[in-house]
């Protein structure tokens, strides 16, 4: 049977996803499908246990990942794999605990097995934890873990280290985050290294957003109610003094930490994209208090975001929670025999699905395979490889308007590049890519691909901070279905996934936010981007609404924003979430409300008014979620639900509103439900 239908929404998922012994756990996402890694030995006696899942909530044990290289070490630790040009890499810590070294296993497949490369990669004594960053400028960097004692808060801390290659560091690493705070104590007499008091910081997990690098790591004892995970702030990556960290333990806490009597020390953790390929999640372990204590630390997830530079995790969740979201599309590609041309539309080519793969047999001179969508704004995904034979073809993909093509990005193996071609004006624009020396065509590669309106951006194996390639353009019209294509050459796709909206950072030069197809009314010029925002400029003259759309029947609307200054009575900003001819469409303000704040919801059908938590700082980035569903919108602000309200009729936008108040929008992010 077919894997390629319209989504089917989970209503909920509930922590533990994995309700056994899964320590640091590590997501892979490859080929649209989710690879977990973890510390320990596994029933079969091999080392770093592997889980499988296609949604991050249910999840499949395949077993161990590699036969123990060495029958002596007793510790196999924090294991993080990273994909590239067909081969999986495994870096992890080995040892007796008191002795660890980080090391290097190789595999063809991200199940295993797993063969140890016979090189150990760090000097020092104690080096446990390894993670791999890739930046943007193309440079490697692997952070991990060791001790520092000589420090004014003895114990282990993070260092990076730029790597040469896939198995050599360049021997000079840098302190990143060393423990600074009382929550970040191990043990205040540890024995087995002299009696000192020991302060741990250790995990780290890098993110790059907005040209800002984040590590998360986590602190303490793991055994204890205080370990939790945060995060340190730079502008550089190899700045020569430590990063920032945000939370001190007392006037800001970790954003993962113990709930006393739920759960205890949530951390140690790793981020991945959820099958949406919009919304990130925090995958991690924790001690939930109702499971038996010999469970052990058992795996988590929850969502990951950020207000402005602030970082924040909805969790660690101890009541039920909306599932993530899937793509409006998905192909997984098991078996499309018997329907394929029901699914597909066929344009030359000999197609086969089958084992996983979307299979193009034939060396013809033009192969398409497409699928038509309804949304001007979207996120797809598929990967990638030629046949080795194919070296004077191409492969890749193309967007389609209503009446002719209007995006062609195709794989060139003659010529070692990537190609676009757009239809602009009337006019086809070329542009050759290059790709990195070492890129193997025959190996799968990451395609996504972003529409924003007119807008699309391209990125080949795209991390968490770099990417082979990234492009960026306009399209001449409107893209309303995607092909995969393949021009004399044999070709292979598989993972495909395509969900309906979009996400606005307001990053890059223009200042005009109808280049994001955001509106408002004639002359009203009050609304501009600055510094990476969206700024509502609007002290005088009446109120203001810019809108954006269409949008899904169903949807989550996630906003960004803050006030600038302090404000008068009758000065708000707000949101439109559902605009609609026939909805029913509030106006929902944040404003002052005696000693404290809330959401003013003005509706044809009435008032209604949501309390926002003790100590909310308006001036401050805060995030609100809207998720309209099943004739219901549900508001959300950061990790707390503050009201459900009914919300019926089809709604055509969503707005943003200002009035006479200067306001900033740092993120609008739109996803279909439905």
């Amino acid at each position: 049977m077919t894997s390629l239908a319209r989504k089917t929404i989970q209503p909920a998922y509930a922590n533990p996803v994995y309700p056994r012994s899964c320590p640091d756990p590590f997501a892979l996402k490859y080929l649209n499908e989710y690879w977990l890694y973890c510390t320990g030995f596994w029933p079969d006696g091999r080392c770093f246990g592997v889980l499988h899942s296609r949604d991050l909530v249910s999840w499949r044990e395949l077993g161990g990942a590699m036969e123990p290289p060495y029958k002596d070490a007793t510790c196999y630790w924090a294991p993080e794999v990273r994909y590239e040009n067909g081969v999986f890499l495994m870096y992890y810590s080995v040892g007796d605990e008191k002795r660890m070294q980080i090391r290097v296993a190789r595999s063809d497949h991200p199940a295993g097995p797993f063969v140890d490369c016979g090189v150990r990669l760090t000097s020092e004594e104690f080096a446990i934890d390894p993670h791999i960053f890739d930046d943007d400028d193309g440079t490697r960097w692997m952070f991990y873990a060791t001790d520092f004692l000589t420090h004014t808060h003895i114990g282990t801390g993070t260092v990076c280290d730029r790597m040469i290659d896939d198995f050599t560091l360049a021997g000079e690493p840098r302190p990143v985050t060393r423990a600074s705070f009382d929550w970040q104590v191990y043990d205040p007499h540890r024995i087995e290294k002299g009696g000192v008091r020991w302060y741990t910081v250790e995990g780290p997990f890098v993110l790059k957003r907005k040209g800002r690098y984040y590590q998360m790591f986590s602190g303490g004892n793991w055994q204890n109610e205080t370990y939790g995970a945060t995060y340190a702030i730079s502008e550089h990556i190899d700045v020569p003094d430590e990063w920032r960290q945000v939370a001190d333990g007392e006037t800001v806490k970790p954003i993962l930490r113990t709930i006393p009597g739920k759960v205890i020390g949530p951390g140690h953790n790793s981020v991945v994209r959820g099958p949406d390929n919009q919304q990130l999640f925090c995958v991690y372990h924790c001690w939930p208090r109702w499971l038996d204590e010999e469970t052990g630390r058992a795996l988590a997830i929850d969502r990951l975001d950020w207000a402005g530079e602030r970082m924040l995790v909805i969790g660690p969740s101890v009541t039920p929670q909306p599932a993530p979201i899937a793509p409006a599309l998905v192909d997984y590609f098991d078996d499309l025999e018997d329907d394929l041309e029901e699914k597909w539309t066929i344009n030359g080519g000999r197609w086969v699905a089958r084992d996983g793969v979307f299979r193009q047999e034939r060396r013809e001179d033009e192969a398409e395979a497409l699928r038509s969508f309804r949304s001007p704004y979207f996120v797809a995904e598929v990967s990638l490889r030629m046949s080795g034979d194919s070296t004077e073809g191409a492969a890749g993909i193309k967007l389609m308007g209503e009446q002719e093509p209007v995006l062609f990005f195709n794989f060139n193996p003659q010529s070692g590049q990537a190609v676009a071609t757009a239809r602009i004006g009337g006019h086809w624009v070329h542009e050759d890519l290059p790709l990195p020396p070492a890129f193997d065509f025959t190996a799968f590669h990451l395609l996504r691909v972003e529409v924003n309106g007119l807008r699309v951006t391209i990125i080949v194996d795209g991390t968490f901070g770099g990417a082979a390639l990234k492009w960026e353009g306009l399209l001449g019209s409107q893209a309303v279905s995607i092909a995969l294509t393949a021009k004399n050459a044999a070709a292979q796709f598989a993972g495909f996934a395509l969900t309906e909206g979009w996400q606005d950072l307001f990053t890059g030069d223009q200042q005009d936010p109808a280049l994001w197809n955001w509106r408002t009314t004639a002359n009203d010029d009050r609304w501009r981007l600055n510094d990476e925002q969206l700024w509502y400029l609007g002290p005088h003259g009446e109120a203001s609404i810019l809108t954006k759309g269409p949008v899904p029947e169903e949807y989550e609307l996630v906003v960004n924003a803050k006030l600038i200054g302090e404000p008068k009575p009758g000065e708000c900003y707000g949101f439109l979430p559902v605009i609609g001819a026939d909805a029913d469409s509030p106006v929902m303000t944040v404003r002052r409300y005696g000693s404290g704040w809330i959401v003013l919801c003005d509706a044809p059908s009435g008032k209604q008014v949501f309390s926002l938590p003790p100590g909310f700082d308006p001036t401050e980035y805060q995030q609100f979620r809207f998720r309209r569903q099943a004739g219901r919108l549900t508001i959300q602000h950061e990790a707390q639900v503050i009201g459900e309200m009914k919300s019926t009729g089809a709604a055509g936008m969503t707005g943003l509103y200002g009035a006479r108040i200067i306001a900033a929008f740092d993120m609008v992010r739109v996803t279909a439900l439905g």
